[in-house]
């Protein structure tokens, strides 16, 4: 279902790359539980997001259900990140001001579904968490347990063929961690999970297959996929889309929980637009102003243009009785200026 081919991934400092992953390849199972170890800076997070495609590879190729990504749109990522992929963050990523049921629909927001449709695959999300108790909450009134419950409902409301852990039971104590794993576990039995973790012990205790990384480059996979091909019947993908109505709604219901900001931005916003409409309007003003005085001005001074017209060739007939005059011809003063006169 899944394949990496000779993946490769470098980040740049100023002048300076770090490649974080150097020749990576590997093909996952439909359903399996696999664990990603490695010490930090190893690439384990790196290899997680381009798998999900939060990330890009610089080099290689992802292959998904036997079909390349090389060509994929923004379009097309969006769709693959939406239906086949859940995330499960170590740090929740759960929108405060919305409640535990609210945080788990909006990962349908963007599915074409209906909103009575979203509230009901939500709450069998939460009940299949043990958090149907729980659901009108906020995120400052549950456990660090329940939170991550929270994000796993939200992770597999959408039904998704791959689910990505970075680090679940990172911020858990050891009690936590274990009903985590547990759950995470269940899961794993229909669909694929890939967890990164420090923990080679959780590791080795839950997960069905190992992949160690170091320097960028896998280690050891104790489980490699041997079959040519995974039998599993591909999942039909749709295009991303939310409605209008969706998208009015939940900027509404934020600006509701945002009031205060909110007033004050379109406050200074409406300050800003009065302050840039008297200052067109004074400058209008003035020119008119300027050029009311312009006129006013003009008319003291009236200018008068009239047409008149000069006779060239007389000039030239005069010009040459002054050189017979300079050469000794006879001619008169005041026949020169009779002429200059008409």
């Amino acid at each position: 279902m899944l394949e990496l081919k000779n993946i490769k991934k470098s980040y740049y400092i100023g002048y300076n790359e770090q490649q974080v992953l150097k020749v990576i390849n590997v093909k996952f199972r439909s359903n399996e539980f696999t664990s990603i170890l490695g010490a930090s800076g190893s690439g384990k997070t790196t290899l997680l997001n381009i798998i999900g495609g939060l990330d890009k590879y610089d080099d290689g190729d992802l292959i998904i259900d036997g079909n390349s990504t090389k060509n994929y749109s923004n379009r097309d990522w969006d769709s693959y990140r939406n239906y086949r992929v859940g995330f499960i963050f170590q740090s929740y990523n759960l929108i405060g001001h919305q409640s535990v049921l609210s945080n788990v629909e909006i990962a349908l927001t963007l599915s074409g579904v209906s909103k009575e449709e979203r509230k009901r695959r939500a709450k069998e999300a939460l009940i299949k968490v043990g958090l149907e108790e729980h659901i009108n909450k906020k995120q400052n009134q549950l456990s660090g347990g329940q939170m991550q419950r929270v994000a796993i409902a939200r992770a597999l409301v959408n039904d998704p063929e791959i689910i990505l852990a970075d680090e679940p039971t990172g911020a858990l104590d050891s009690e936590t961690s274990v009903q985590i794993m547990e759950l995470l576990k269940e899961v794993a039995k229909d669909r694929l999970i890939i967890m990164v973790t420090h923990n080679p012990e959780i590791a080795k205790k839950y997960s069905t297959r190992i992949i160690e990384l170091k320097d960028g480059l896998i280690l050891k996979d104790s489980n490699p996929v041997k079959e040519k091909k995974d039998n599993k019947k591909d999942k039909t993908i749709t295009k991303t889309s939310m409605s209008l109505l969706t998208s009015l709604g939940l900027s509404y219901n934020n600006l509701l929980t945002k009031m205060g900001r909110t007033i004050l931005t379109a406050l200074a916003g409406s300050i800003g637009i009065i302050g840039i409409a008297l200052i067109l309007s004074l400058t209008n003003g003035v020119k008119g102003y300027v050029k009311q005085m312009e006129r006013d001005s003009l008319t003291s001074f009236p200018i008068q243009v009239e047409k008149d017209k000069i006779d060239i060739s007389k000039l030239f007939s005069i010009e040459e009785d002054k050189i017979e005059c300079e050469k000794g011809n006879v001619c008169s003063k005041n026949d020169i200026a009779k002429k200059l006169e008409l």
